[in-house]
């Protein structure tokens, strides 16, 4: 079947006046046309530029996204055409014809029978990208990250009401909090001397309001835990248990740290002490180093941001530059888009967001076809539905497959999370029982 073309409409400029002709799309079907579909991710879907004053406006449209490979069709309405139900119905169902002419005879075809509806673009794109491996909640964790910190930018430039904001949120100031804060300071351009001195602000208050008073025994623990795992760790795995430990380690840790010496001394263990001592001196070495490492990371996304940003064609030189897009990449899209929120510049923001949304699907991309069942298994909210899935898709069991759970349960447990653990490792026997 030939790819659909789009349907000229006649706009009018929201801000000159100017009448002229666009394009749009109303079908995006990604076995047919795939470049739609990072069209959409992207924010380039459905855009219309005024040839006169060369202002971009999304055209309000009716869309049906269709994946026939993850099962997935999807209808979006915008609330502002108020359509009625029959003429939604009508649309629906001469969209659903046509794309079923268009699947292989023996294609399921079920789940066109009752296509998933959404009152908003972004929570259609949602569905798209947990498809791909990217949940909800994360997506969602760090929207509310960056909600957090415009938050408290707010009131401290205000004045007025952080010490409330953080009684508010005070179980979200994790340690992900803390490293999307120290991402936008990284990746806040020297220009801006403003918006890093407010960020550092932020940062500086929030150490001196959670400071305050003892540290819970919840904390107490995960400090002990850390500091026996560090103290027993081998030589040849202290790197990769500083890296994967970074979150616990801080003044605290030290803290921590040195009174354990000072017990040692205290006892005459004077050897004990020494190694203790120059495992401390290690330990700070590798933490500087891993520091280093990120702020140069996120120093190389704030170069790339920049010449993609100055380019002519942003998106296609995001996409030349596609093997230097990583998760610090993806960071310091985020910080830079809240920047330009608190700036007051919306436009700038939604160019980035565009990019960030591009950026996304290239990362997904690159993973292998076991990584991304292995996402889909884990995102399953039970261990039932995860063994329902392996059933359905008996075909991506491989030895491979089973390889890499297990490998993946071994990361899980040296870093102490148990949960993710066991579950990968049942996954890992139930995929292997089905290889025979």
């Amino acid at each position: 079947m030939p790819p659909v073309a789009p349907q000229p409409v006649q706009i009018t400029c929201p801000a000159c006046g100017t009448p002229f002709r666009a394009g749009v799309y109303t079908l995006v079907d990604v076995s047919q046309q795939p470049e739609l579909k990072q069209a959409l991710l992207s924010g380039q879907l459905n855009v219309a530029v005024c040839p006169n004053c060369q202002t971009g406006s999304m055209l309000g449209t009716p869309l049906i996204y269709h994946d026939g490979a993850k099962q997935l069709c999807l209808v979006y309405f915008p609330q502002e055409l108020n359509a009625p139900p029959g003429e939604q119905e009508r649309f629906v169902g001469e969209a659903s014809s046509f794309i079923m002419k268009s699947l292989p005879p023996n294609a399921p075809r079920a789940y066109m029978l009752n296509p998933r509806r959404f009152f908003t673009l972004p929570s259609l794109l949602d569905v798209v990208l947990e498809a791909d491996g990217i949940s909800r909640e994360m997506l969602d964790a760090q929207r509310r990250r960056v909600e957090l910190i415009s938050q408290l930018a707010g009131a401290v430039a205000d004045g007025v009401g952080f010490d409330e904001v953080v009684a508010a949120n005070r179980a979200d100031l994790t340690p992900e909090f803390f490293a999307t804060l120290d991402a936008f300071i990284g990746s806040t351009p020297p220009s801006q001397t403003d918006s890093r001195a407010l960020l550092e602000q932020i940062r500086d208050q929030l150490a001196a309001a959670l400071g305050d008073g003892e540290p819970s025994e919840e904390e107490e623990a995960e400090i002990a835990a850390a500091l026996d795992r560090l103290a027993a760790v081998p030589d040849d795995e202290l790197e990769e248990t500083v890296a994967d430990l970074r979150a616990f380690i801080d003044y605290g840790f030290f803290e921590a740290w040195t009174a354990r010496i000072e017990q040692q001394e205290s006892a005459g263990q004077t050897a004990e002490a020494e190694a203790l001592t120059a495992r401390r001196t290690r330990i700070l070495d590798l933490v500087e180093e891993l520091d280093r490492q990120a702020q140069e990371m996120f120093e190389a996304g704030s170069q790339l941001l920049h010449t993609v940003l100055t380019a002519e064609d942003p998106m296609a030189s995001l996409h030349a530059n596609a093997d230097q897009v990583s998760e610090a990449f993806l960071m310091v899209l985020s910080a830079n888009i809240g920047a330009a929120q608190r700036a007051g510049q919306a436009e700038i923001a939604a160019r980035i967001d565009a990019l960030g949304e591009a950026a996304v699907e290239i990362i997904q991309n690159r993973l292998s076809p076991e990584e991304r069942f292995i996402n889909e298994l884990m995102l399953v909210e039970t261990p039932q539905e995860a063994t329902k899935l392996l059933r359905k898709n008996v075909a991506k069991i491989t030895p491979t497959l089973v390889t890499q759970l297990n490998t993946l349960a071994d990361q899980e447990e040296k870093r102490g999370n148990k949960p993710t653990s066991e579950r990968l490792r049942q996954l890992a026997r139930e995929s292997g029982a089905m290889l025979f």
